[in-house]
């Protein structure tokens, strides 16, 4: 190779360096200097991510809006002073002599006090099981503040759910949930306002109020250090926190914090393993109370188990108490009258069908049948009524439809809802022969294909107790801004479906009062508060097994009624004694202790 040729290669390759060279310069002048809080098509602030591998954060509130009881109680966001601990300290602790009386102070061993501290790799809170920081007392928090430990120190810490928290399920839980983002979110995503990775509310209240609870920015403390993870001089704990009068939103229920314990506690102290109970302002048809079983802990949701659904606003069989139903369609219409006699030999002639008494009830009047639930004499009334005059009523007492709180459109949601999950229970299922004489007999009694929630139970109790009354049923009153001036006021909203007139409502009071009096819920007739209700059980199958919804709807006092209330024990044995009405009697006494106090 000539001497020339290898002279242009080198100059080639030369060049060919210096315009890599050239290159790899400018695009680092082009991060450094130009584009370093608009990096990348993500817009990466590259200042930040600096500035976050020098600092240590940790988050003391998320900045969610707040969530409180009608009485203005925080049903979330439990605020307690906890110890955060920073992985900064460098120094020999035991010869310092501050571990010691660390230890002394928080009533542990020297040896668990410097493992406390020395085996941190985050930024974290001195906690008593995952998610449960522990609370320091006012003496606690002062020492450890005196001794000066640097990355150790007592500060204010918002845990979202608190241990003891009331109504888990109606509260539900916040969570990460990508594919709930990419449905409902993507704007807040495109804003920046939320990434993929967010935590949301994703059941329960969390979940229909969260374009409101969303917040404006966490508030954190911070500790910045160099690149061995010592401190920087001058600048030790630094504060964020945005500031903003109006957001985060809040909002007030309309749950009462003593009324909602004592349900919790009757529910919890009770045998049932699934079950759920729910108490209505028979005047405002807001929702005083609601607790289900299993027992359900939002800070740490299992993913496997549905512990976390409101049991309150999930329909299934209602079984005797939807004799109600017939009962308000045959008097309105006519079709019979409360001394009208009928006959129960225990068995109806086919079909399979009987009552539940071995032997049947005899002779006996409409007031008794209903008092005493008769299959074989409601079944003959749901013939006469007819399966029209069944889905008419059924609505009119507020049931086949959702009657929770509901608008369209709402500000920029469209429809909104403020129960979730909320379902809207039937009479009757699609294409099915509605007048076949079995169907129909088997509906007039709850069963066949009769589904409805306990709220919807409730409710028509309040709708009965409230002379035929209507409206939608609220768990919010209003939307807050943070200073407590109101953004918004839920206010009464009607209930389709027409109304049954006062005349069948007081009828209606009538016979739920004998079934307490006389009839199948004689055990209540000791209550505080005089009671009237009805009791039913519904025959169903849980994996392939014969079993039991057992239900007392009912409202108290009889005079002047205030509170409507619905228990279900859901999948019971087939034989036993009706613990709904047991629990719905509990419940009523426990409230009345309370107001008497």
């Amino acid at each position: 190779m000539s001497i020339s040729r290898k002279k242009r290669r080198i100059f080639v390759v030369l060049i060919l360096f210096t315009l890599l060279y050239t290159g790899i310069v400018s695009r680092l002048a082009w991060i450094q200097v130009v584009a370093t809080r608009m990096f990348s098509p993500h817009h990466v602030d590259l200042v930040e991510r600096a500035v976050a591998q020098r600092r240590e954060k940790l988050v003391l509130n998320s900045g969610r809006g707040m969530i409180y009881d009608r009485q203005g109680a925080p049903l979330t966001g439990e605020e307690k002073v906890g110890l955060a601990i920073f992985p900064l300290v460098r120094y020999d602790l035991e010869e310092s002599g501050k571990v010691g009386k660390l230890a002394h102070i928080l009533s542990m061993t020297a040896e668990e006090a410097f493992r406390l501290i020395k085996d941190r790799k985050h930024a974290g809170f001195w906690e008593n099981g995952p998610g449960n920081v522990v609370a320091l007392r006012p003496d606690q928090a002062r020492d450890i503040q005196a001794l000066g430990i640097v990355g150790v120190l007592p500060l204010p810490v918002t845990t979202r759910y608190s241990k003891d928290g009331l109504a888990p399920q109606m509260i539900g839980y916040i969570g990460q949930n990508a594919k709930l983002i990419a449905e409902k979110y993507m704007d807040d995503v495109q804003s920046g306002a939320l990434h993929p990775n967010s935590k949301i509310g994703v059941a329960g209240l969390e979940r229909t109020f969260q374009p409101f609870l969303a917040g404006v920015g966490e508030k954190s403390v911070s500790y910045y250090v160099d690149g061995r993870g010592n401190p920087l001089n001058g600048l030790d704990v630094r504060m964020n926190e945005a500031q903003n009068s109006f957001y985060p939103l809040s909002i007030m229920t309309t749950l009462d914090s003593t009324i909602q314990k004592k349900t919790e506690e009757a529910l919890q102290a009770s045998p049932l393993r699934k079950g759920t109970a729910v108490i209505l302002d028979v005047g405002t048809r807001e929702v005083l109370a609601v607790a289900s079983k299993p027992s359900f802990d939002p800070s740490r949701p299992n993913p496997g188990t549905n512990d976390w659904q409101n049991l309150a606003i999930k329909q299934t069989t209602p079984g005797s108490i939807f004799k109600i139903v017939v009962a308000a369609a045959a008097l309105e219409e006519g079709l019979v009258k409360l001394d009208d006699h009928f006959v129960c030999k225990g068995q109806y002639g086919k079909y399979g069908f009987a009552c539940w008494k071995e032997g049947g009830h005899g002779e006996l009047t409409f007031a008794e049948a209903f008092a005493d639930s008769c299959n074989i004499t409601f079944a003959e009334v749901a013939k006469k009524v007819g399966p029209e005059k069944l889905q008419l009523y059924a609505r009119k007492l507020g049931l086949d439809q959702e009657i929770g709180w509901q608008k369209m459109p709402f500000y920029k949601l469209g429809l909104f809802r403020q129960f979730d999950g909320e379902d809207k229970g039937r009479v009757f299922a699609q294409d099915h022969p509605v007048g076949d004489e079995g169907i129909l007999i088997q509906t007039g009694i709850g069963q066949r294909d009769v589904q409805m929630t306990p709220l919807q139970a409730a409710n028509m109790a309040a709708i009965i107790a409230g002379g035929g009354q209507k409206q939608k049923v609220k768990v919010v009153q209003s939307i807050n801004y943070q200073n407590g001036t109101t953004f918004y006021c839920f206010e009464d909203r009607p209930l389709d479906g027409g109304t049954i007139s006062p005349e069948t409502a007081s009828k209606l009071r009538g016979l739920m009062e004998g079934v307490v009096d006389h009839g199948t819920a004689k055990m209540l007739g000791n209550l505080p508060w005089k009671a009237a209700g009805k009791s039913g059980t519904a025959q169903i199958r849980v994996n392939g097994v014969a079993r039991n919804n057992q239900w007392f709807v009912g409202y108290v006092p009889r005079e002047n009624p205030k509170y409507a209330i619905a228990v279900l024990a859901a999948d019971q044995p087939t034989k036993g004694v009706n613990e709904a009405t047991k629990l719905f009697g509990e419940i009523v006494t426990r409230m009345a202790q309370t107001e008497k106090k």
